[in-house]
Order: C-alpha cells, then structure tokens, then sequence
C-alpha cells in the first residue's frame, strides 16, 4: 500500500492508494484470502470508471492483463481495471459450471462483490461506472453478477452464455460478443464441445431476455458482414446490443498478437473483424448507471 503525505489545514494526513500500473492486491471473503491484479493508469485523480475483467476457463488474472488489451485501453480511457484470480482458474457461476468452484460452491459473488469495494477503497472510482466484462466462463460469470447483485452499470460478456438462477435481476445494460462458429458455447444453444459441456440457452435468447428485463424497444439490426449488430434502446439510457461475428469461434476479437498463456485451452484463433475490448470499452463509457 502506497501512503501519501499531502498538507491539510496545516497538519499532515496519510492518504492510501496504490501505485500507477499494476499492483497485486489480496481480499478476504467468508475467511479465504482471494487475489487480483489492479491496473492504474497515470493521473487517476477524480472519480474514474472500473472495469473488472474476467478471465476464461483455465485462465488467470495475469493471463487476462497480458491477452486481452484492457491496459492500453485504460491508458486512453482513463479507467482503472481489476483482474481477479477465479479458485482453480474458473469461477462459479451457477447451473452446475464450472470445475472447483461450481463443485464446492465458491462464493464468487461475495469475492467480487467485495474486490470493487476493496478498489473503492484505493483508487477514486465512480460508482455509477463500474462494469464487468469476461470471456467463456468469465463472461458466463458478468451474466450471474448482473443476476445477483446491483453493482454493476453495464456488461460485456464475450463467447459466453447464462446460466443458473436470475429471479430478480435489475436493470443493466448489456453488449454481448459472440461467434457463430463457437464450438465450446455455441450461438445456437446445443451443449458445447468444449472441457466442461456447457449447455446454455441460445445467444439470441439471452439478448431476449435482457431486451424484456430493460423492457427495450425493438432492436434495430445492421450487417456489415461479417459482423452483425442488433441494438435496442431502453429506458433511463439503458442499452441491450448482441454483436455477431459469423464464421468466429470461441475468442476474443482482436486479441492477436498480444500475449496468451498456454494453459488456456480450447480457444480459437481470434477474429480480426473487430476489437472486442475496444468496442466493449465504448459502450461502457456511453452507459453509467441511471440516476
């Protein structure tokens, strides 16, 4: 922890925070000690945004800062970003995925829950602006967030689906990523290929059900092949969007060339039509929570 000395009145007082760049950072939940990595651009000074980056199935917070892009991307955004450490490199996320933590039931949501407060507690964030992103089991996991708690504006999840309970959730906005050829999740909702099944409903499905939560509009579709964006406008600013990539498998677009650990399995090459972090990051920054 870094204590900075500033003059108040006179007096000198300890403000905490922690460094420009990456720190590692620990929190305690239900007794477990629980990790994360936190990225601080240089000159974070006010209020600033907060997105936590959720790594895939086999991935690592440390894996997920190397490959995904989201430091340059907070360099030019001027936002912080935290990269949690699923147990056993996945995460909890109800309807029996995945590994160690669905197993042993893995209060994941208390642990993140907990990791934007410890942030808070470091790094001036603006509460209307946090947000939460991931990828495969990371992406599964910002839908059960979104479900069960209501500290998040706004999702990004990329190759990923819902599973699990969501009774009550609140209004968010969301942007879902995915490909048409993604065999380990796929869009069409037949269980998956992939390491753990994963048998989720469709993708446009859950778009479905986000648009009827945020009770949208009906969306607008354009194609640009070969992508394809449907988009609906909601109430209090709120947006619902499904982003998809024909012919893409389980990836993050645009991830090429940046550093990927070889732990993390049965990811496809990623596709160049677009930068997922970038365009996630865009639809963060046009959605704060309503007032």
């Amino acid at each position: 922890m870094l204590c900075v000395l500033v003059l108040l009145g006179g007096l000198f007082g300890c403000v905490r925070g922690t460094p420009d760049g990456t720190s590692e950072r620990t929190v305690s939940v239900g007794g477990v000690e629980r990790a994360y990595r936190l990225y601080r651009p240089a000159g974070l000074a006010d209020p600033a945004p907060l997105v936590v980056m959720l790594h895939g199935g086999f991935g690592s917070g440390k894996q997920a800062e190397g490959a995904y892009g989201w430091d340059a991307e907070a360099d030019a955004g001027h936002f912080a970003v935290a990269y949690p450490d699923g147990v056993s490199r996945a995460w909890n996320t109800g309807g029996g995925c995945c590994g160690q933590p669905g197993h042993d039931g893995v209060d994941d949501i208390g642990f993140l829950t907990e990791l934007v407060a410890d942030v808070g507690r470091e790094v001036p964030v603006d509460p209307a602006r946090v947000f939460a992103t991931g990828i495969s089991n990371g992406g599964i996991m910002a839908y059960t967030l979104a479900c069960a708690t209501t500290v998040f504006a706004a999702i990004g999840p990329d190759s990923a689906t819902q599973l699990g309970g969501c009774d009550h959730p609140a209004p968010v906005s969301v942007i879902h990523i995915h490909g048409t050829a993604d065999q380990n999740i796929p869009y069409d909702g037949r269980p998956g290929n992939g390491v753990a099944t994963i048998d989720g409903p469709p993708v446009p499905e859950v778009n479905a059900r986000w648009r009827s939560i945020d009770r949208c509009a009906a969306p607008d579709v354009t194609a640009a092949s070969p992508v394809t964006t449907s988009i609906a406008d909601c109430p209090d600013g709120r947006t619902v969007e499904l982003v998809t990539i024909d012919g893409a498998g389980h990836q993050w677009p645009g991830a090429t060339g940046r550093k990927l650990d070889g732990r993390v399995t049965g990811i496809d090459p990623p596709s160049t039509a677009l930068d997922a972090t970038h365009e996630i990051w865009k639809f963060f920054a046009a959605h704060p929570a309503a007032h």
